[in-house]
C-alpha cells in the first residue's frame, strides 16, 4: 500500500507543479506596477479553472501525505 501511496504523491506534485507553472505564465509584468488595491479582479475561464484544480490538487496532495506517514 506504501509503494502506491508513493507513486500517487509523485503523480499529483508533478500535476501540481505544472499547475502552478501555467498560472505563472499568465501573469504579465503591467500587474507588478499597478495598484491591485483599486482595482477589483475576478477568475473567469481558464484562470478559474486553473485556481480550481491548483487547490484540489493541494487538498488531495495533503491527504495522501498524512496517509502516507500513518502507514509508514
Amino acid at each position: 500500500m506504501s509503494a502506491y501511496l508513493n507513486i500517487a504523491m509523485i503523480i499529483i506534485s508533478v500535476a501540481l507543479i505544472l499547475v502552478v507553472l501555467l498560472q505563472s505564465q499568465g501573469r504579465n509584468f503591467s500587474g507588478a506596477f499597478s495598484n491591485d488595491q483599486s482595482v477589483v479582479r475576478t477568475r473567469r475561464g481558464l484562470e478559474k479553472t486553473l485556481f480550481q484544480a491548483t487547490l484540489v490538487l493541494a487538498v488531495v496532495f495533503i491527504l495522501v501525505a498524512i496517509l502516507s506517514a500513518r502507514q509508514g
